[in-house]
């Protein structure tokens, strides 16, 4: 990924790197702060993709923690919600709540 220009408030650099995360594809909520510019910005990213204002534009279900964990307060539906986007598209799993990130995960 290109750098991002750090004027653009952190939000928008949220956004934008999520928006590159490929269809079956996830990435980390530390992957995407340090992609778009503030590696220690993790809780700010679920913040923001929380209150995502383009959900079809910007597929916050791509994000995951750490451990592979669905968000269980996904904004959109819940982590049952999530999981059916990520299983749509193919995205592996270990079990209920966890993909297989050693399988899926966004390598940016």
């Amino acid at each position: 990924m290109e750098p991002f220009d750090e004027t653009l408030p952190l939000a928008e650099r949220v956004y934008a790197v999520v928006r590159e995360i490929p269809e079956g594809r996830v990435a980390t909520y530390g992957q995407v702060a340090r992609l778009a510019g503030s590696p220690r910005a993790a809780r700010f990213v679920g913040q923001a993709l929380h209150h995502n204002p383009h959900p079809i534009e910007t597929p916050c279900h791509r994000v995951v923690f750490s451990d592979g964990k669905l968000a269980e307060r996904f904004g959109f539906g819940g982590a049952s919600v999530q999981r059916e986007l990520l299983e749509g598209e193919r995205v592996p799993f270990l079990d209920a709540m966890h993909v297989d990130l050693a399988r899926c995960r966004w390598s940016a």
